[in-house]
C-alpha cells in the first residue's frame, strides 16, 4: 500500500498533498479514491485527509501546468483523477474529516468543501485561487460551495478570488471547527477516531440522506428517512443503542 493510504485502527489516513507547500499529489489521487471506494464499514469507520507540508493543500503543480506540451490535456487528466477522489469522498460509507492547517487554496479549498467535517487552525486561510491563474474551478467547488454558503456569497468568493480566514470560513459553514494551529492534526485525529468508533452504518446512512436531500422533495425525503431509520432499528447498531439507553450506559458499537 502507498504511503498516501495508511490504515490506523478504523481510520484511513489519506495524504492528499506533498511538499512543504502542500502540492496536490496527482499520482496518489486514484489510490486514495480506490481506498475510499473499497472501504468496508466493518473494518473502516472514518477517513482523515492530511498533508505532509505546512499547508493542507495549495492546489496542483502550476509549474507543471505551464511546462506541459498540451496544457489542456494535462490539466484535464489531473482534473479527471481529482474528480474521482471527490466523488469517492461524497459516496464513501464513512465520514471524511480534513485536517486543514495553513493554506487551503485551489484544489485544497475544493477538498475542504467536499469533506464532511474540516478542522482548521486559527491561521488557516482558504482561497479559490483559480482566477489567479486564469482557470475556472474543479474538484466540485462550483457545486459544493454554493450549497454551503448560498449562491450569492459563492459568486462573491469565486469571482473576486476572496481569501477567507478560519473564523469566517467557520461562520459560513465551510469548516466545522477552528482550533489552535498546533492542535489541528491532534483534534482532527481525535474526531476521526471518535467517528470511527461510532455507529458506522448509521453515519453512512446519514451521509446518504443528506446527499439525496439536495434533489429530493420533502415527501421523497420522508420516505427515505422512514426506510433508513427502520433499517437502523433492525440492525445490530440500533440494537446496541437501544439496549444501552434502556440500561443507562454508553453504547459500545465496536
Amino acid at each position: 500500500m502507498s504511503d498516501a493510504v495508511v490504515r490506523e485502527g478504523r481510520v484511513l489516513r489519506l495524504r492528499v498533498a506533498r511538499g512543504r507547500h502542500g502540492t496536490l499529489d496527482g499520482d496518489a489521487l486514484p489510490l486514495i479514491a480506490d481506498a475510499l471506494n473499497s472501504a468496508d464499514p466493518a473494518e473502516v469507520g472514518a477517513a482523515l485527509l492530511v498533508s505532509e507540508g505546512a499547508s493542507f493543500c495549495t492546489g496542483g503543480d502550476v509549474r507543471a501546468f505551464a511546462a506541459a506540451e498540451d496544457r489542456g490535456a494535462f490539466v484535464g487528466e489531473l482534473a479527471e483523477a481529482f474528480h474521482g477522489l471527490v466523488t469517492a469522498m461524497a459516496t464513501a460509507p464513512v465520514p471524511v474529516v480534513a485536517a486543514v492547517r495553513g493554506w487551503a487554496a485551489g484544489a485544497g479549498m475544493s477538498l475542504v468543501c467536499a469533506a464532511d467535517i474540516a478542522v482548521a487552525g486559527r491561521s488557516t486561510r482558504l482561497r479559490p485561487a483559480y482566477p489567479g491563474i486564469g482557470f475556472s474551478p474543479d474538484g466540485g467547488m462550483s457545486w459544493n460551495l454554493p450549497r454551503l454558503v448560498g449562491t450569492g456569497i459563492a459568486r462573491r468568493i469565486l469571482l473576486t478570488d476572496e481569501v477567507l480566514d478560519a473564523e469566517t470560513a467557520a461562520a459560513l459553514g465551510i469548516v466545522g471547527m477552528v482550533v489552535d494551529d498546533d492542535a489541528v492534526h491532534e483534534e482532527a485525529e481525535r474526531l476521526a477516531a471518535r467517528l470511527a468508533d461510532g455507529p458506522t452504518v448509521a453515519l453512512g446512512r446519514i451521509k446518504a440522506l443528506l446527499a439525496d436531500s439536495l434533489d429530493a422533495t420533502l415527501s421523497e425525503q420522508l420516505v427515505a428517512e422512514e426506510r433508513s431509520i427502520a433499517a437502523c432499528a433492525a440492525g445490530p447498531e440500533g440494537a446496541e443503542g437501544l439496549a444501552a439507553f434502556v440500561e443507562k450506559r454508553p453504547p459500545t458499537f465496536r
